[in-house]
């Protein structure tokens, strides 16, 4: 046994010593340390031996593989070594060439506007929240104090699915239901809820049957109107600059009362009148008023001891006047020719 582990031993070594690279390292190493290989199988001749035996040429044949593996790993640092550094020689980069200008995507318009709201109103304490878009009808509208014969759904008037009780939302407003709802009646809340909604509507350059909203609630004990016009002062002033003024109107909502249209002056005109403000001077870009009283009822809120404002945006309109981008319809086609040669006329 002893001669042949000894003659085994010089013939790997042999091997070993007209190795050139790690492809020839494994394949000695294959040949010799494999399952079938003759350092396995000397090995196996120890069933044939006593128990003293197996004790002496086990210890032996332990020895001889690690010190044949010991040979095989020096080896196979040396030569992975040296491909190593000879990729390195041969791939190395030359720092002082001009790099390669990789275009990147940037966010829409209408991203913009979001992140800007989110931004203003949690510098303010609001909340972020996001709801479904295919709703029930009792949150998109009986909720809302919009029963299914009031005449002021035809407004809103969406895309129903097979079931009549679901929808594609038309406002945001569902989510503000549900914030209520879970506010269980004690609850004061402070949120913004951007998001898709679906109207049927005839397209043109001021209307879409798919946009963007951005709603808010507000919900606490002695809130008032001048609560909304002084939140709604602040953000035309951050969005457009501190010379644009707000004021209010009086208008109609199921689910306000009173409630107003929320106006901005003109920032092109400076209040003057121009064909964007129509020669008035002010621009509507909102709506909103005081949470009716049957909506904080239907919602676990006593009228008597909360009180609350809502409104509502279209974050396209936002975009068209602040970019100053005459078609609503470019921001939804995704056509660089007619976004790319806008005149932008950025607000600080």
């Amino acid at each position: 046994m002893k001669e042949k582990i000894k003659s085994l031993k010089n013939e790997i070594e042999l091997e070993l010593n007209s190795v050139k690279n790690l492809k020839d390292l494994n394949e000695i190493k294959n040949k010799y340390l494999s399952k079938k290989g003759p350092v396995s199988e000397l090995s196996n001749g120890l069933r044939d031996l006593s128990i003293d035996d197996k004790k002496v040429y086990g210890k032996l044949i332990t020895d001889f593989k690690n010190d044949i593996n010991n040979q095989f790993n020096i080896l196979k640092d040396k030569f992975e070594t040296e491909e190593l550094n000879k990729k390195l020689e041969n791939e190395k980069i030359d720092i002082s060439m001009p790099g390669v200008n990789i275009g990147t995507g940037s966010p829409s318009f209408v991203e913009k506007v979001i992140d800007d709201a989110s931004d203003f109103f949690i510098s303010l304490g609001y909340d972020i929240y996001e709801g479904p878009e295919i709703e029930l009808d009792k949150y998109n509208f009986e909720m809302l104090n919009l029963p299914k014969d009031h005449p002021a759904r035809d407004a809103q008037d969406t895309y129903y699915l097979k079931d009549e009780d679901l929808l594609l939302r038309s406002q945001t407003s569902p989510v503000q239901v549900r914030v209520m709802l879970n506010g269980k009646g004690e609850t004061p809340i402070r949120m913004i809820c951007p998001g898709k909604v679906y109207r049927r509507e005839d397209i043109d350059a001021t209307h879409e049957q798919e946009f963007t909203q951005i709603e808010g609630l507000v919900i606490d004990k002695n809130i008032s109107l001048s609560d909304l016009k002084g939140t709604f002062d602040a953000f035309v002033k951050h969005t457009f600059g501190e010379n644009t003024e707000a004021r209010f109107r009086p208008s109609y909502y199921p689910f306000t009362e009173p409630s107003v249209e929320m106006d901005m002056s003109c920032i092109y005109c400076d209040g003057s009148g121009c064909s964007m403000c129509k020669p008035k001077g002010w621009i509507t870009i909102s709506g909103g008023g005081m949470v009716h009283p049957n909506v904080l009822r239907m919602c676990g809120y006593d009228p008597d001891k909360w009180q609350g404002f809502a409104f509502g945006m279209a974050a396209e309109r936002i975009a068209m006047l602040k970019y100053n981008m005459p078609d609503m319809r470019s921001m939804h086609e995704n056509d660089l020719r007619e976004t790319i040669n806008f005149d932008r006329k950025e607000v600080k």
